[in-house]
């Protein structure tokens, strides 16, 4: 059994920290390299190569290790529990995630992240930024001329097939001149320890690499759970290498002045979408979708609210085939039709270029050698695992007995590429393999198995607290250097861990991620991203690019918001009615009946309240959470997250986490009232008004917390337009069937409105329609009559749409200007007994209400209202 604290030293305070760390560490596995002793434990010499340094099963940390562990604090181990609480609340508040499998509906799996950070000691860095810098630059000429004079595939230097024959080469780009003159500006290698502790690069990504964002996430949480850990042993920081790549960027764009530059993603539903954002918000670059963008004349540009606006650059988290649907693959939506054509014409700059993917390749890493001697005339310093491509004949002979301590990868990657151990292979499954590499050669090559190193990490269990070593492999990133038109690394990387005892450290498997600490004997960089230099020297406004599809979201968000109000809302007093002491007044019934139909809270074939009180009750309980009933609270409430992660680059933290927690808890509470199996109607209300408080601090938010661009009035009359559909339909309905000339009905209308307190302050025991209408109808200074909405709205689409003062646009027309509004003529009756104006009012808002939502689609979302701006122009 592992030793823990309790085992080891009990309650005792005043032990040594580095030799508490080693008697709880259990020893790497055999053939690993022990991270935290420096060297490898085993039962004994034999068969080690002589540099390889043999350390005691429960041996001293190596001198950064006993530092690290030495700077715990006071508290030291005993506090690490509390650490490591603290991290999964910074991830969870943070809305950290990284999703195996994402989709539409499925829920977000939160980023997996290790109390503690890998640490590479100064001369174990700089042989890795030395290797990294050189095989960057060798990739770099790889590609020049491949897309160039191929002078390395007619030489033989190159096969064809790993070239050529690779999905990653892309002969449209062939020839093709770049913008800035760079085809590559971001690369990353990973790395893994031999058992001497030695480096070797395992496999290397040019096309979209991943991880820039979760490692500055990972260093943010760490540092401040390790403060005094982090200060004193001297942590090289990472915004230089940012600053750096976005200065590179910005001047290699093709453009005169200040370059528009975007950061272009798949989407939400993307497992990495996390750090698309992030990465966007800190490198200050516009999010964007390949339905943001369009060609035109072989310039690219944004779809924005303002019409078309050129982009002069694009660091895109997109894999090449999607790119462009014209020239790649016709299926996909992500890209942009177009595209190739205007990198080609050098309009606009795409880091990295297309056509890197071939460098991904595992056989390529076997050729790298030969090549970094033709090519830079130099040995490569940093060494890649012995790799085999079995398309050579004599590779594949002389590979094919040592299956058995090799690992077998796919040659061109695909579905289902992943690496095969061949030492977890039955002798059958040998054979098998076998047999499909000599059947189909060029599509298998083989590399040497290499255990990765195993460093310490935390594990809190009620079986007592311990120190688990886990393999780890290091992701290294090289960027353009724009200050000196070079390369960069970034001194640090994302460390990823196996799981378990698996020894394929993979965020896909089920593994976690550790931040990874590059120690300096110098001094540390201070580098910041924010500019200090000369704040006083440009203080011009610039207002923030809305795209069409950010302003769509945003626009969506406001609405999905009071819908969510709304239906809750009307929930509560649909329940409060069918269980308060007016259940046995007729039209309150036939109001909450007709209301909730028209809501969606009830189904159209349910018998109404007057008919069968419990039965409606039960079905209007059952289909709160019902999230395929398009009108349901459950439905609105995903699709508020689902729009507001489409704009999750605009929202703070605060609100993001708002939204995340007001759907979980919802989805709990009515998780318990199904489970119950009577659907209370007691538990119901409390989950109603649990939600009920999270949506008003989402309006909160949304008022107080967002600027006054053009994206957030999008929002707001979203927002406005709902609320004046939804009251007005409301109204009408109580009107109808006369529930406002009953004691309950009139109440419940007032509640509805969220104006009970106010009423009753100002009209007292008054309840005659001509108090009721002043209130909620004319009063314009309560946020809740239809008056404010109103004017509210039009004042909204008056800004929007640059008017000037006074002057009301064509699209507010359709809304009724509350200022003719009178209370004579909304008292009066028909002979009939009907309020004719009224209703007549009522539903000009209704109306309204739906015209402007087609009409704000048509003006600011496809972009039809000028031609120019056509999608189809």
């Amino acid at each position: 059994m592992d030793p823990t604290i309790d085992s080891l030293f009990g309650p005792q305070a005043g032990e040594d920290p580095a030799a508490l760390a080693a008697a709880l560490a259990p020893p790497a596995a055999p053939g690993h390299f022990d991270e935290l002793r420096g060297g490898v434990s085993t039962p004994s010499a034999e068969g080690l190569a002589a540099h390889v340094k043999v350390v005691p099963p429960h041996g001293q940390p190596t001198p950064p290790w006993a530092r690290f562990f030495d700077h715990l604090g006071p508290e030291g181990f005993a506090d690490l529990n509390r650490r490591t609480v603290n991290l999964q609340r910074q991830v969870r508040d943070n809305g950290i995630t990284y999703n195996v499998y994402a989709d539409a509906g499925g829920p977000q799996r939160p980023w997996s992240l290790d109390l503690f950070p890998l640490i590479v000691t100064p001369q174990s860095w700089q042989r890795i930024e030395a290797g990294v810098l050189q095989r960057v630059r060798l990739l770099e000429k790889i590609l020049d001329d491949v897309y160039g004079p191929q002078q390395l595939l007619a030489a033989n230097l190159l096969p064809p097939a790993l070239v050529q024959g690779h999905p990653g080469y892309l002969r449209a780009m062939h020839g093709v001149e770049v913008a800035g003159g760079r085809r590559l500006h971001i690369a990353a290698f990973d790395l893994a320890r031999d058992e001497s502790g030695a480096w070797w690069v395992m496999a290397q990504r040019t096309e979209a690499p991943s991880g820039l964002g979760y490692l500055l996430e990972n260093r943010l949480i760490i540092s401040r759970l390790f403060p005094e850990a982090f200060r004193e042993l001297r942590v090289q920081r990472l915004a230089a290498t940012y600053r750096a790549l976005l200065e590179s960027l910005v001047a290699r764009c093709p453009a005169k002045g200040e370059p528009r530059i975007v950061l272009l993603t798949p989407g939400p539903y993307n497992e990495t979408y996390f750090e698309h954002a992030y990465i966007a918000r800190y490198l200050g670059l516009t999010l964007v979708e390949g339905s943001d963008l369009t060609v035109r004349d072989e310039r690219l540009y944004l779809k924005t609210l303002k019409g078309l606006e050129p982009v002069h650059g694009v660091l895109k988290r997109l894999d090449d085939e999607f790119l462009d649907p014209l020239e790649l693959r016709a299926d996909s939506h992500l890209g942009v039709p177009g595209l190739l054509q205007a990198i080609r014409a050098g309009n606009v700059l795409v880091a990295n270029a297309p056509g890197s993917g071939f460098l991904e390749g595992a056989a390529l890493l076997g050729f790298l050698p030969a090549l970094s001697r033709h090519l830079l005339g130099e040995e490569l310093q940093l060494p890649a695992l012995p790799t085999w491509w079995c398309g050579e004949q004599a590779a594949m002979l002389s590979v094919l007995p040592q299956l058995p301590d090799s690992v077998v990868k796919s040659t061109y990657g695909g579905p289902g590429a992943g690496a095969v151990l061949g030492r977890k292979l039955s002798r059958r499954q040998l054979d098998e393999w076998t047999g499909r590499i000599l059947r189909e050669p060029e599509r298998y090559t083989v590399q040497t198995y290499q255990p990765l190193s195993q460093m310490p990490t935390w594990k809190s269990s009620a079986a007592g607290d311990r120190i688990v070593p886990r393999s780890l492999l290091l992701r290294v990133f090289a960027v353009s250097d724009g200050a000196h038109g070079g390369w960069r690394v970034l001194p640090g990387g994302l460390t990823r861990l196996a799981s378990g005892d698996n020894e394929i450290a993979s965020m896909q498997r089920g593994g976690s991620s550790a931040d990874t600490w590059v120690l300096t004997d110098g001094e540390v960089d201070a580098t910041s991203l924010l500019h200090h230099e000369h704040p006083a020297v440009d203080t011009r406004h610039r207002s923030r690019t809305v795209t069409s599809r950010a302003a769509e979201n945003l626009f969506w968000l406001g609405r999905y918001t009071e819908r969510t109000e709304n239906t809750a809302r009307l929930a509560r007093r649909a329940l409060e009615g069918l269980n308060g002491e007016d259940q046995s007044s007729a039209p309150l019934m036939a109001w909450i009946s007709e209301s909730c139909a028209a809501n969606g809270l009830v189904l159209a074939a349910v018998p109404p309240a007057t008919q069968a009180r419990r039965v409606f009750e039960r079905s209007l309980i059952a289909g709160l959470a019902d999230r395929k009933a398009a009108k349901s609270v459950g439905f609105n409430l995903a699709a508020l997250r689902s729009a507001a992660a489409g704009v999750r680059e605009r929202l703070s933290q605060e609100q993001w986490n708002l939204i995340v927690r007001a759907e979980q808890a919802f989805a709990r509470g009515c998780a318990l009232c199904a489970a119950e199996g009577d659907y209370s109607s007691v538990e119901a209300l409390r989950v109603l008004e649990g939600l009920s408080e999270h949506t008003a601090a989402m309006t909160g938010a949304q008022t107080d917390r967002m600027m006054r661009d053009d994206g957030w009035r999008l929002l707001s009359t979203g927002r406005h337009l709902e609320r004046m559909g939804f009251l007005a339909q409301a109204l009408a309905s109580a009107f109808d069937n006369g529930a406002v000339h009953d004691e309950g009905g009139f109440e419940a209308v007032v509640a509805l409105f969220d104006s009970t307190i106010t009423f009753h302050a100002q009209y007292q025991q008054r309840h005659d329609i001509p108090a009721l209408l002043d209130l909620l109808v004319l009063d314009r200074d309560n946020p809740r009559s239809l008056g404010w909405v109103a004017q509210t709205l039009r004042g909204r689409l008056a800004r929007l749409a640059g008017s000037p003062p006074g002057v009301m646009p064509v699209m507010a027309m359709p809304v009724p200007d509350p200022q003719y509004w009178t209370l004579e003529a909304l008292c009066e009756r028909d002979a009939e007994g009907r309020h004719a104006a009224l209703l007549e009012l009522l539903q000009q808002c209704v109306d309204a209400s739906y015209r402007l939502s087609d009409d704000l689609t048509a003006r600011y979302f496809a972009h039809s209202g000028d031609s120019r701006f056509s999608l189809g122009a």
